[in-house]
C-alpha cells in the first residue's frame, strides 16, 4: 500500500507522468545550490539562506551512519563529498566515513576501478573532498591516492562526457585542471570567472534511464546573470584600487629605486583575486598590497644593494625608528614606510579610538631584524643550523606582518595586542613556516647562484650523505603537514579561539596566495607568467553570453533529444545594488524558491562612475 502510494503521488506531482531518474530529494538540491552561489562568487550576497541549507545539509549528512549495507550508487556518493566539502569549509565537524566507506570494500573498490569512467565525475568530487583533509584523516589521504589514479586514466580517454551520473562536456578540463593545479594554488575570483564562462556555455545536464536533466540552479539564466554582473563589480573596484596602489608606489619613490623588482600589480593582483569573502569597500586588499610591495623592495635591498655597514644603519633607524645618519635608498625606503605606518595607524585611530602605532613599528622591527640576521650570513659566509635558520627565516618571509597588520581592519577585528612578536598563535607560526618552505622549495637554484642558503641546502649539509632529492622530500613533507594543520587551524572554532574568524581565513588566504606564487615554479619573479591571470582577473571582460541550448545527447541510441527542468519553481525578487552614497541600480530577476523574499545589498565604492 505504500507503494502505491507513493507511486500515486509521483503521478499526480508529474502532473500524469513518472520521471525515469530518481525524484532529487531537497536537501540534495541545497547541496547543489549552495555550491553552485558559492562557486558562481554569490554566497555572501546570500548569507542567510546559505546558512540554512548548510544546516539542513548538516543534519542531512549526519542522519545515517555510514555503513557497508550502502549501495554503491555513484550519485550518492557524488553528492555526499560534495555536502563534505561545502560543510568543512564552514566549519563544520563532518567525517569522510560518510563517503569513505567502499575504502574497505573490496567488492566496491574493483567495481569503481574497473568501471571508472562511469565514476569520473563521482572521482572528481571526492578527490576534491581531499583537497580539506586534516593530517589524522588517514582515510582522506588513501583516497586521494586512489582517485588521482583513476582520474589521472581519466584524462587519457577520448572523451568521459557520459559518466552515468552527468553529462558535462566540460568535465575532463575541469579533471585535468584538477590533477595540475593544486587547490590552494587557485585563486577564488579566477575560478569565479572560469565558472560564469562555462555556465555562460553549458550547464550539467543529470542522467536518467531513458532522458536526462537539467537541474534549475545549476541552468537559472537571472543567477548567472547576477554573478556576472557582480564579478564585473569587483573587476571595476580592483582597477581602481590598482591605480591607487601604483601611484602611492610612485609617489614613494618605490617603482623607481632600480634594483629593485617592481611587482606592485603583482602584489595588488594576488590578494585581490586569493579569496573573494572581503567586502567591495574593504581597505584591506590596499593595506597588504602595499604591506607587500614594501617588503619586496626593502627585501631586494637587504639581498642584493645594501652593504652591511648600511643594513645595520638602516636597521639601526628602523629600531629607534628616527631618519638621523640615513641617506639615499635607506632614507627613501625608511620615509616610505614611515609615511605607511602612520597611515595605516591613523585609519585605525579614526575606527577605533586606538593608537597603534608602536605595535606596527614592533612588529616591522623585527622583520627588518631577521634580513639583516640573513644578510650577515651571506655577506660573512656563516652557515646557521637548521633550527636557527627556520626560526629566522619564517619571520624574514613576512607573512605574518600584513595579515596581522591588515587583520586589525576585518570585522570582528584582530585586537591590536595580538601584533606581538613574542605571542603568535598557532596559526601565525604554522603560516610562517609554510610560506619559508614554499619560497625555499621554488628558491634554492637560485640561491645557491647568489652565494646564499635555504633549508634545503642546510638539510644537505646535516645530512652529507644524502642526495638532492632526499632533501626536497624532506622539506615537502614537512610542509604539506603544516599546510594541513594550518587548514585545520583555520576551520575549526577550537583552534587559536582568541582570534576572529576572519582572521583566521586571512591566514589562508596568504597561503593561498603564497602556494599560487610558488607553484611549480617561482612566478613571482617571472616577468610574465602571471599576465594572463592578471588581466583577466582585473582587466578583460567576461566572454559574451552563448545561448542557453540543450547539448547533443551524449548517446543518440539510448537517449532522447528533449530534456526536463527539475525543481524549476522561482518567486520574482528585486536585488538593489546599493553604493555608499547613491543607488547605483536595481536588477529584477527570477530565483530558485530557497533564495526567494531576499533583498541583496551590493555595496560598492562611491569612487566608481558607473
Amino acid at each position: 500500500m505504500q507503494s502505491l502510494s507513493y507511486l500515486c503521488h509521483l503521478l499526480r506531482s508529474g502532473n500524469g507522468e513518472v520521471p525515469s531518474l530518481y525524484p532529487i530529494h531537497w536537501d540534495d538540491m541545497n547541496v547543489y545550490m549552495v555550491n553552485q552561489l558559492q562557486r558562481s562568487g554569490l554566497s555572501k550576497h546570500f548569507a542567510n539562506q546559505v546558512d540554512d541549507m548548510l544546516e539542513h545539509i548538516y543534519r542531512e549528512y549526519n542522519a545515517q551512519e555510514p555503513s557497508h549495507r550502502y549501495s554503491l550508487i555513484a550519485a550518492d556518493i557524488h553528492k555526499s563529498s560534495l555536502a563534505f566539502q561545502l560543510l568543512r569549509l564552514r566549519g563544520y565537524k563532518v567525517s569522510a566515513r560518510r563517503f569513505c566507506w567502499f575504502l574497505s570494500d573490496e567488492y566496491a573498490l574493483e567495481h569503481i576501478e574497473e568501471n571508472y569512467e562511469k565514476f569520473a565525475s563521482t572521482l572528481y568530487n571526492l578527490y576534491g573532498a581531499t583537497n580539506l583533509m586534516f593530517k589524522s584523516e588517514v582515510e582522506l589521504k588513501k583516497l586521494r591516492s586512489f582517485t588521482r589514479r583513476l582520474l589521472a586514466k581519466c584524462t587519457f580517454r577520448h572523451t568521459i562526457d557520459d559518466d552515468g551520473v552527468m553529462f558535462w562536456s566540460h568535465l575532463q578540463e575541469q579533471i585535468k585542471c584538477e590533477l595540475a593545479i593544486p587547490w590552494l594554488a587557485r585563486m577564488d575570483h579566477l575560478e569565479q570567472r572560469e565558472w560564469i564562462e562555462s555556465a555562460n556555455k553549458e550547464s550539467p545536464i543529470w542522467l536518467g534511464k531513458s532522458s536526462y536533466y537539467r537541474i534549475s540552479c545549476l541552468d537559472d539564466k537571472d543567477l548567472l546573470q547576477l554573478a556576472k554582473h557582480n564579478y564585473e563589480l569587483r573587476q571595476e573596484v580592483y582597477q581602481q584600487e590598482l591605480k591607487e596602489i601604483i601611484r602611492w608606489s610612485k609617489v614613494r619613490g618605490l617603482m623607481d629605486m632600480g634594483f629593485a623588482r617592481e611587482k606592485t600589480t603583482y602584489c595588488y593582483f594576488a590578494i585581490a583575486t586569493a579569496s573573494t569573502s572581503l567586502p567591495c569597500e574593504s581597505n584591506v586588499r590596499v593595506i597588504i598590497a602595499k604591506n607587500a610591495v614594501l617588503i619586496t623592495v626593502l627585501d631586494d635591498y637587504f639581498d642584493m644593494e645594501g652593504s652591511l655597514d648600511e643594513l645595520q644603519i638602516l636597521a639601526k633607524a628602523v629600531e629607534r625608528w628616527n631618519n638621523k645618519g640615513l641617506k639615499g635608498p635607506s632614507w627613501i625606503l625608511f620615509d616610505a614606510l614611515d609615511n605607511f605606518v602612520r597611515e595605516v595607524a591613523q585609519e585605525y585611530f579614526d575606527q577605533n579610538g586606538i593608537d597603534i602605532t608602536h605595535n606596527i613599528r614592533k612588529i616591522w622591527n623585527e622583520v627588518i631584524s631577521t634580513w639583516l640576521t640573513e644578510a650577515r650570513w651571506s655577506k660573512t659566509g656563516q652557515i646557521p643550523s637548521m633550527a636557527s635558520y627556520l626560526e629566522t627565516g619564517s619571520i624574514s618571509v613576512a607573512a605574518h606582518l600584513m595579515v596581522l597588520q591588515a587583520s586589525c581592519f576585518l570585522t570582528p577585528s584582530l585586537s591590536p595586542h595580538k601584533l606581538n612578536p613574542s605571542k603568535y598563535e598557532d596559526i601565525t607560526k604554522l603560516l610562517m613556516i609554510c610560506c619559508r618552505l614554499l619560497n625555499d622549495l621554488q628558491g634554492y637554484e637560485r640561491e645557491v647562484r647568489d652565494g646564499k642558503i635555504n633549508s634545503i641546502l642546510l638539510y644537505l649539509k646535516e645530512y652529507p650523505d644524502a642526495k638532492m632529492e632526499d632533501a626536497i622530500n624532506y622539506v615537502k613533507n614537512l610542509l604539506e603537514e603544516s599546510k594541513m594543520k594550518l587548514l585545520e587551524h583555520a576551520l575549526m572554532d577550537e583552534y587559536d579561539a582568541e582570534l576572529p574568524k576572519p582572521c583566521k581565513m586571512l591566514h589562508l588566504t596568504a597561503l593561498k596566495v603564497f602556494q599560487m606564487f610558488y607553484n611549480s615554479a617561482n612566478h613571482f619573479d617571472s616577468k610574465d607568467s602571471l599576465l594572463n591571470d592578471i588581466n583577466k582577473a582585473i582587466f578583460l571582460p567576461l566572454e559574451p553570453h552563448s545561448s542557453f541550448q540543450s547539448p547533443k545527447s551524449p548517446s543518440s541510441n539510448s537517449r532522447p533529444k528533449n530534456s526536463l527542468l527539475v525543481n524549476h519553481y522561482r518567486h520574482k525578487i528585486s536585488l538593489k545594488c546599493l553604493g555608499k552614497r547613491r543607488p547605483i541600480g536595481i536588477c529584477h530577476v527570477a530565483l530558485p524558491l530557497s533564495l526567494a523574499r531576499h533583498h541583496v545589498r551590493m555595496k560598492v565604492s562611491p569612487i566608481l562612475n558607473f
